[in-house]
């Protein structure tokens, strides 16, 4: 079965969240229409198939990979760490709250004080959100609409999530406005590739493709960019990634029409490892060093790919507006396997 759904929860205001199941390729992936998250990964390792008898047993073999929770009530319990969800209408910290396009000011909630990060108190990922069934996968899709949370213009916007052939998560954006603003989308998910109850992730191995970075003051908002060399943010080379990193990577590829690989993290305990190809010129490595119950500092790694942090207010970084008449598109995919 390419894909099926259920009822997953209720809100308090009495809206239904429904859980989307995808499997190929020997992986299941959930989906929640409740902030587009991204449940869990479930994924073999080394010594096992997902359909072998062993598997099947409980012999261990096939672990969900993804920091989540088994019920709505968790993550209504706790939103800010933005387990697995679908973060907008724009990732990362836009400084002091504010931005100006064409002339306008634009005042933002300051949740991450002085900063407005992930797209203000309530944003997309605490939006339930439409769904409907596409060929391997799920399309999301609602209307943000002008002056949420603070920015112009009526945004029409869906995420396609799908299962390839080899069973890779691709997760597809699309967007239009009907007046200027600015979009930067990203998927939050923590990646765990021992497994999501095995503790620290801080031995995974990690490599990025990117010569630069985007150091940050004591707000973590940018100063510029400086080379990764003879840094500790140089994973051109794969290196256990260790902790304290919450740091946007400039990838050597630039933005692309079509995914380029550009990452990966490998556990070598189990052999698996996950890749990231995107569009995306950015990617955000995340160690999750604050995170608390049920998990602890450093369970999980989050490889965000988008366009860098503030850019509103930093014209020599990659844009992020869109105007009518455009279409915001981007992509990233997150494949899955295993080294003998």
């Amino acid at each position: 079965m390419a894909h099926r759904y259920e009822l997953f929860g209720t809100l308090p205001d009495g809206t239904p969240v429904h859980r989307w199941t995808l499997e190929r390729a020997g992986v299941r992936a959930r989906v929640l229409t409740y902030g587009g998250i991204v449940q869990s990964v479930e994924v073999p390792d080394r010594w096992g198939s997902p359909r072998s008898s062993e598997a099947e047993s409980g012999g261990g073999r096939v672990v969900d990979v993804v920091l989540g929770f088994p019920d709505l009530a968790g993550y209504l319990a706790h939103p800010e760490p933005y387990f697995g969800a679908l973060v907008g209408r724009y990732a990362n910290r836009i400084a002091g709250g504010v931005f100006v396009l064409d002339g306008q000011k634009y005042p933002l909630a300051r949740n991450n004080a002085p900063n407005c990060l992930h797209g203000g108190v309530q944003g997309f990922d605490k939006r339930v959100w439409d769904a409907e069934p596409v060929e391997h996968g799920v399309r999301l899709s609602r209307v943000s609409p002008d002056g949420e949370e603070g920015f112009p213009g009526r945004l029409e916007i869906s995420a396609t999530y799908t299962l390839d052939a080899a069973g890779a998560l691709r997760i597809a954006y699309e967007a239009v406005t009907d007046a200027p603003t600015v979009i930067n989308l990203t998927n939050h998910t923590y990646w765990n590739v021992s497994g999501h109850a095995s503790g620290s992730a801080a031995g995974h191995e990690l490599r990025i493709d990117a010569s630069r970075y985007t150091p940050v003051d004591a707000d973590l908002i940018p100063t510029g960019v400086e080379p990764v060399a003879s840094t500790r943010f140089d994973f051109r080379t794969e290196r256990k990634v260790g902790v304290e990193y919450d740091h946007n990577f400039v990838l050597d590829k630039g933005r692309t029409v079509d995914s380029v690989a550009v990452a990966e993290l490998y556990d070598p305990a189990s052999g698996r490892f996950v890749t990231v190809a995107t569009t995306e010129p950015g990617l955000q490595l995340y160690t999750a060093d604050h995170l608390g119950e049920p998990f602890g500092p450093g369970h999980g790694v989050a490889l965000e790919t988008q366009h860098f942090p503030d850019s509103p207010n930093r014209p020599e970084f990659p844009s992020t507006e869109l105007r009518p008449g455009d279409t915001f598109r981007s992509e990233t995919v997150f494949g899955f396997g295993v080294r003998e």
